[in-house]
């Protein structure tokens, strides 16, 4: 499998990889859910807690696997945290066909899922830095980003009609037998890794659980960044639950009309991810990474003036795909300009810090807005939450340190080019970079990190 011009065979591989678990994971995208209420039942405080105790316990697990994914090989840790993921995500439909399905094990699967799925990712972005040199880290990061978002446009409506047809175990397994996939393509890029060398002490010590967050916050360009990304993700997740509570409640929209206007805007974030690449090559890659991360911040604040009927939906649309398709530019910028500006011997432990806290971050700020929901009103939330975001940009780091990329800037707008240019026959079917912009604004036609 080729990774195209100028990235190799193994990369193609791992790109492959990504997009057969993305597309997966966007079809079974809440099918835990739907299953706690369907089959097993469950009612509003035990989905809440399938949703948020999941991800909290998933992301404390993951703490200690920051150090242990450092010191090893990272394609062996990526095919082990997939088979990981497989097996206890098959154990879902398994259960069911036996009449053996519980709440425990659907709260203990979604555990396990979160915590593997930070140390993949924490393996993943240490084995892409290895993988390939700084001047295509820009090209990669926006082929995943395409690709994500490729997935969540088409994933979410094809798992709806499979659990109508089928039942709703049946996203589950195919997500499963995605990352099966992505495991037999990691290995398949072949060749040999070299084992990481530790210095130091042998063994894991006390002091290697924070060395991430130690490293983030002692560096002068992580820091802000770290501080930005999490309490913009926090802020924005924070504010979709209610969302959804004032859209399908007082407002009265019907559950397709709920999910239209959170499928189509997914478009931005397309498009946004194919634009990166040429605005870097045109402005350079910290000012892209301010102003995207300063715009991302501006929409969700009008969410809180939403009316019934058309025009409601329609403001719903228009928000969110401009808080998305900043979203597609600012998140490929900004994991290049974090890889970029983390020591290589630091990568995973930096990834697993980031990927927690953000975690945290979510979970605190969810709960927040709940309550304030609770005392003042879900208009008074969503209001606050987007008023807050406004201030985020402040955090965005306003100096540049020199790292083992910046002697290749040249070199990446370069690469930026070639690939703004080649861009149409990558992906087949989508818009190439540098027609992004005038489609877009023909047909007028949004955003996780």
């Amino acid at each position: 499998m080729a990774g195209g011009p100028g990235l190799g065979r193994g990369f193609g591989w791992l790109w492959g990889a990504y997009a057969v678990s993305a597309y997966g994971t966007a079809f079974g995208f809440g099918a835990f859910p739907l299953i706690a209420v369907l089959v097993l039942h469950s009612g509003p405080a035990q989905v809440a807690v399938l949703a948020a105790a999941g991800r909290v316990v998933g992301a404390v697990i993951a703490v200690p696997l920051g150090p242990w994914v450092e010191f090893r090989r990272k394609r062996s840790v990526m095919v082990a945290m997939d088979l990981v993921r497989f097996a206890a995500l098959t154990s879902v439909p398994v259960a069911f066909a036996f009449g053996l399905l519980s709440f425990v094990q659907l709260l203990v699967v979604s555990v396990v899922v979160a915590a593997a799925d930070i140390a993949f990712k924490a393996a993943s972005g240490a084995y892409l830095k290895s993988l390939l040199p700084p001047a295509d880290l820009l090209v990669a990061n926006s082929r995943f980003e395409s690709t994500s978002w490729t997935a969540i446009t088409v994933g979410p409506p094809l798992g709806g009609a499979a659990i109508g047809y089928f039942g709703p175990v049946t996203t589950v397994m195919a997500d499963a037998v995605s990352y099966l996939l992505s495991a037999l393509g990691i290995r398949a890029i072949g060749g040999t890794e070299s084992p990481p060398e530790r210095t130091g002490a042998s063994r894991l010590r006390a002091g290697d659980l924070l060395d991430g967050w130690s490293y983030i916050l002692g560096h002068p360009v992580l820091r802000p960044l770290f501080f930005n990304t999490v309490v913009v993700n926090g802020l924005i997740m924070a504010g979709e639950p209610l969302l959804a509570v004032l859209l399908l409640g007082p407002l009265r929209f019907e559950p397709w009309q709920y999910g239209l206007m959170f499928a189509a805007p997914c478009v931005g974030g397309l498009v946004g991810a194919r634009s990166a690449r040429r605005l870097v090559a045109r402005f350079g890659r910290r000012e892209v990474l301010l102003v995207s991360g300063m715009l991302r911040a501006c929409w969700p604040v009008g969410l809180a003036f939403v009316r019934p009927g058309v025009s409601g939906m329609v403001l719903v649309v228009v928000l969110q795909f401009g808080l998305v398709a900043c979203c597609g530019v600012f998140n490929p910028v900004q994991a290049t300009y974090r890889l970029e500006h983390t020591d290589p011997g630091r990568v995973a432990r930096t990834l697993t810090a980031w990927s927690v806290g953000s975690t945290a971050s979510i979970a605190v700020l969810t709960a927040s807005a709940g309550v304030l929901a609770a005392a003042a009103g879900t208009r008074t939330a969503i209001a606050v939450a987007g008023m807050l975001l406004l201030a985020t940009p402040l955090l965005l780091p306003r100096c540049e340190m020199p790292q083992a990329g910046e002697v290749v800037e040249p070199a990446l707008r370069e690469a930026a080019d070639q690939a703004s240019h080649e861009a149409g026959d990558r992906v087949p079917g989508s818009l190439a970079p540098d027609r992004a912009a005038s489609d877009h604004a023909s047909s007028e036609g949004k955003t996780s990190t």
